[in-house]
């Protein structure tokens, strides 16, 4: 494994410190993507700052968080309705041309704007939810495949309801898995671009999501899970 996908708004940025604690000095290899654009004003509340200046801002407190110079991967985290897509996009540009981004990606995007980002700066990673019961983005998925572009699910097994779907429940059954690689196994055969990002509380289930990327799905699993 070598790839942690964090956000600044993640504790709000108590995550980041516990990469960094954890991990630094980072061994070779690692990438380490963080996301901006998204504040938490309250414990149950996420809202929206795509303001050029907040996102400068918000580079600069994952920079000292994480002790890097340069973030290999930075995400926008969800487009702001009050401030235009495209100014949002082109702050980002302008850090990635100061150097302090090398790789730009974008979350919680459609199409449309998938190609607004794409027409200011090269786009790498989309990020987006996207599990067995939640497909809604499959669009979004076929551009990024269309675009060799890589495609991050976000919320990748569906919450403990989308783990106790009767046909995950049958298929794991039949193969001896857990639910949980069982999903995970699913979105990594969807398509070569998918990278899916599962958390973790414990030992034992970052186990059995490392162990999902050596299971080989059969067609009639496919079938049974639609």
């Amino acid at each position: 494994m070598n790839f942690i996908d964090t956000a600044d708004s993640y504790g709000p940025e108590a995550n980041e410190l516990l990469i960094s604690q954890a991990l630094y000095p980072y061994p070779p290899g690692l990438v380490i993507a963080t996301k901006g654009g998204l504040v938490r004003p309250g414990r149950r509340s996420w809202v929206e700052d795509g303001r050029p200046d907040h996102l400068r801002r918000a580079i600069e407190g994952s920079l000292q968080r994480l002790r890097l110079e340069r973030i290999d991967l930075y995400q926008f985290h969800a487009p702001d309705p009050n401030v235009p897509f495209s100014e949002s996009v082109e702050a980002l540009a302008d850090l990635r041309r100061l150097g302090k981004i090398r790789h730009i990606g974008i979350s919680n995007v459609t199409v449309a704007q998938l190609e607004v980002a794409r027409s200011i700066t090269p786009i790498v990673s989309v990020q987006n939810p996207y599990n067995l019961r939640n497909r809604t983005s499959e669009d979004v998925l076929a551009a990024c495949e269309r675009l060799g572009i890589a495609f991050l699910p976000w919320y990748p097994l569906g919450g403990k309801r989308g783990l106790k779907a009767l046909k995950i429940k049958e298929v794991a059954s039949r193969r001896g898995l857990t639910h949980a690689a069982l999903s995970l196994a699913w979105l990594l055969a969807k398509s070569p671009v998918m990278l899916p990002i599962p958390g973790t509380r414990s030992i034992d289930h970052l186990e059995d999501n490392v162990h999902a990327a050596a299971l080989k799905l059969a067609p009639e699993d496919f079938d049974d899970l639609g």
